[in-house]
């Protein structure tokens, strides 16, 4: 992926985009995202819905490409920028994938007049703009908020068996031999793809550093090898000893799935669960589901931001930013979001549109300490995840602390210093 994005840069022309090319001929806006199933689907048709309500002189195409947090889709999306054939706009994760990737690669125009025209500077907060902005630009619009800590759990479960939800790893190991005890599986997981299980090792990490050694990691300051992230791989080994055997030939969905059917009992997973849950799965939230923050990560929200900026080299710009700007939008945030299961990135959002989750998750993010999820490239660029998201996966199989370790403290020099 380093390569492509090396060669897209040296290929590149300075096609700055104005509206002089909106003129002629309307292409249509390409919207370029792996927003397929589970909820995610329904949030993006319900946010085209309201653009071509708004707009309907303005054609659209959906280019959505399966598969979970954008495995297809971000090689597919490779190939076409290094072919000088980018989408009219694309999701892209804020935080590194963004900006060490196609803004560092000079694929990206900035936006800052957008934010300017459309009030935007005091409606996001300045945590989540600085997450998409690099040298003083801004490159994209964050259509939303998710968080990657929440531990989802069956409620009939826990009640039929008299177990309190658990806070802490203690907790969590001692409602886990219980569980096991009883034939139920106490975690669920589904590493078909493997960032899942880079996303709960992330969760212990930030636990067990805080989030300042946390985002140490990223930029060098703290070494891999650590006592605290060795102690991180051991507590993510034992949790390990606790998930189904068939882990390898599920993805999220098929893991929440096992939540949701009683045969599991909690599940490690972004809240775009919740959106499968309730949209796909019709379930009710504080009554067939609950949720909680992973094992002490109370006062932590790990963010993961979608968002769509504008690709150097497209034609219809002023169509481009005509979507960007419904998507930025209060009325667009709050017809994505309750349907995706995230949060609105807008500080100003109709709570009132919001479940009890998006409501207490609203409030969490006020007042929470912020940390880049790596699973899903906003802690680090796709060079140092890919090779993060290998190690992971050969230690869910072989359960080597050291291996682990050694493999990222090599994959470290990845990292921008």
């Amino acid at each position: 992926m380093i390569l492509v994005f090396a060669l897209a840069a040296c290929s590149s022309k300075d096609t700055s985009g104005s509206g002089e090319k909106s003129k002629g001929k309307k292409d249509k806006v390409e919207i370029f995202s792996w927003w397929t199933g589970a909820g995610e689907e329904d949030g993006l048709k319900a946010l085209l819905a309201l653009f071509k309500e708004k707009h309907p002189d303005v054609a659209v195409e959906n280019a959505a490409v399966a598969g979970g947090a954008g495995t297809n889709a971000k090689a597919v999306l490779a190939s076409r920028m290094q072919g000088n054939d980018p989408p009219s706009t694309f999701q892209v994760h804020g935080g590194a994938e963004l900006n060490e990737g196609w803004v560092a690669a000079g694929k990206m125009e900035p936006i800052n007049d957008l934010y300017d025209k459309e009030g935007w500077n005091d409606k996001f907060p300045k945590s989540l703009i600085d997450m998409v902005s690099k040298d003083g630009n801004i490159y994209s619009v964050p259509v939303n908020i998710h968080r990657g800590n929440v531990l989802w759990f069956n409620k009939k479960v826990f009640d039929d068996n008299g177990l309190q939800v658990p806070k802490t790893f203690d907790e969590f190991f001692q409602v886990a031999d219980k569980l096991q005890a009883k034939g139920i599986t106490p975690l669920a997981l589904g590493d078909k793809e493997p960032w899942t299980a880079t996303q709960v090792f992330e969760t212990i990490l930030v636990a067990k550093l805080g989030v300042d050694g946390y985002n140490k990691l990223w930029t060098g300051e703290l070494p891999f090898d650590d006592a605290k992230v060795k102690e991180s791989a051991e507590t993510f080994k034992k949790m390990l000893g606790y998930i189904n055997k068939d882990h390898s030939s599920r993805n999220w969905q098929d893991a929440s799935q096992l939540v949701a059917d009683g045969k599991a009992a909690m599940n490690i997973m972004g809240d775009w669960a919740k959106g499968y849950f309730v949209n796909d799965l019709k379930l009710k939230l504080n009554e067939d589901f609950g949720f909680t923050t992973t094992p002490d990560s109370a006062g932590i929200f790990t963010v993961i931001t979608d968002t769509f900026g504008l690709p150097k080299g497209v034609k219809n710009v002023d169509d481009v930013k005509t979507f960007l700007a419904v998507l930025g939008s209060v009325e667009g945030q709050d017809a994505f979001n309750p349907l995706k299961g995230s949060i609105p990135a807008r500080v100003d959002a109709d709570t009132s549109k919001y479940d009890d989750y998006g409501k207490a998750t609203i409030e969490d993010f006020k007042t929470a300490q912020l940390a880049p999820s790596l699973a899903h490239g906003s802690a680090a660029a796709e060079g140092f995840v890919t090779k993060a998201n290998q190690a992971v996966n050969i230690f869910v199989t072989q359960l080597d602390v050291d291996g682990l370790i050694n493999s990222l403290k090599s994959a470290q020099a990845e990292l921008k210093k």
